[in-house]
């Protein structure tokens, strides 16, 4: 007798409970329905599946979520699953990776062929088939009893093979698939990726993982960014940053606004302390004055006690100031009031923080 059919006969001989109660016969539904009503008939049923599955969720669910945060990290996730169940598998892993509970994607037909190199002794596995008898799947458990490694299955049958090996079982009710002749997996899969999108998000609680930790893990996501960049890594600093002295000339000044495409210059004495700001707006209010550009000093025009930000904060920092202020740039100085440099909407765009 093969493992698999060892595992059926195994489970057959456990006391089973009160027959499960079948679900009605599928609504008359046809393929060549109009698609709208077929499009709400299959959401309907699938909605009929997750609140099925919700309603059923018991204690069981808890200690999955304690076995998993005891060991994982500094153990992972392993989850397998063949066919559709294995589709849905992957995506369960990368969210649980992603949330802060490391995890992988085994095949359960390529673990037989090395693959099972991915388990150490500290892992759990996290087995998926909706009927509980893959056998692809089911191979996999003499290993993991062997080695004394915990399973977790996700199934829609409490009394299969895989359910009753396991030793957390996650049960799926699904009253019939959303598919209208009751055989592609729609309602099932659709349960199953939410019942694995649960375990995440209650393992993330558990952990108290921040938004921060998330963007660490998702560094090119626009969240990540607005969460990772800093000025320092955006703006225009040094000697490429416009600056001049407030005795220079506004023609000159004008001149070092040209050079640092931005639109504006600082305004800084001679140890670099930051005075003030010259922009267009300083620069047309200078002509309505009737201020002569090639001998008045900058000094004159310019707007003093500028709004300055740190290197080390975050980008998005200068973009909700720059809104505040509805200005196209802002200037960036150290703890002492020194200017390092300055930082405008198109930088902000380029590197993806808006």
């Amino acid at each position: 007798m093969n493992t698999a059919n060892h595992l059926r006969a195994q489970a057959a001989a456990l006391p089973r409970g009160p027959a499960r109660v079948q679900p009605a016969s599928q609504p008359a539904v046809q393929a060549t329905s109009e698609p709208l009503a077929m499009a709400r008939w299959v959401f309907e049923q699938q909605v009929r599946a997750l609140q099925a599955t919700s309603s059923a969720l018991d204690s069981s669910f808890s200690d999955a979520v304690g076995l998993l945060h005891e060991r994982v990290p500094p153990a992972k996730v392993v989850v397998t699953g063949v066919g559709k169940s294995g589709h849905i598998g992957r995506k369960i892993a990368a969210t649980l990776s992603s949330t802060g509970t490391p995890a992988v994607f085994m095949h359960p037909s390529e673990a037989a062929h090395g693959d099972l190199g991915l388990l150490t002794t500290a892992d759990v596995l996290l087995g998926i088939s909706y009927s509980g008898e893959s056998a692809e799947v089911l191979a996999l458990l003499p290993y993991m009893h062997r080695h004394a490694l915990p399973v977790i299955a996700i199934t829609g049958k409490p009394h299969s093979t895989l359910a009753t090996a396991a030793d957390i079982h996650l049960g799926l009710q699904v009253p019939q698939e959303a598919c209208p002749l009751g055989l592609a997996p729609t309602s099932s899969t659709t349960a199953t990726l939410v019942m694995g999108d649960a375990l995440a998000v209650a393992l993330l609680a558990q952990r108290g993982f921040t938004r921060d930790q998330f963007a660490i893990t998702h560094p090119a996501g626009a969240l990540g960014r607005r969460l990772l960049v800093r000025l320092a890594d955006v703006m225009l600093a040094g000697a490429q940053a416009p600056a001049v002295q407030p005795d220079t000339p506004i023609r000159n000044a004008i001149m070092e606004m040209s050079r640092g495409g931005m639109g504006l210059t600082a305004i800084t004495d001679t140890q670099g302390l930051l005075l003030g700001i010259f922009t267009d707006g300083d620069l047309r209010r200078a002509l309505e004055a009737g201020l002569d550009i090639y001998s008045t000093p900058v000094g004159q025009a310019m707007s003093p006690n500028p709004a300055q930000l740190r290197a080390e904060q975050l980008a998005v920092a200068a973009a909700q100031l720059m809104q505040e202020r509805k200005s196209n740039a802002v200037l960036v100085s150290d703890a002492q009031g020194h200017y390092l440099g300055a930082v405008n909407w198109r930088m902000l765009l380029h590197a993806g923080v808006v």
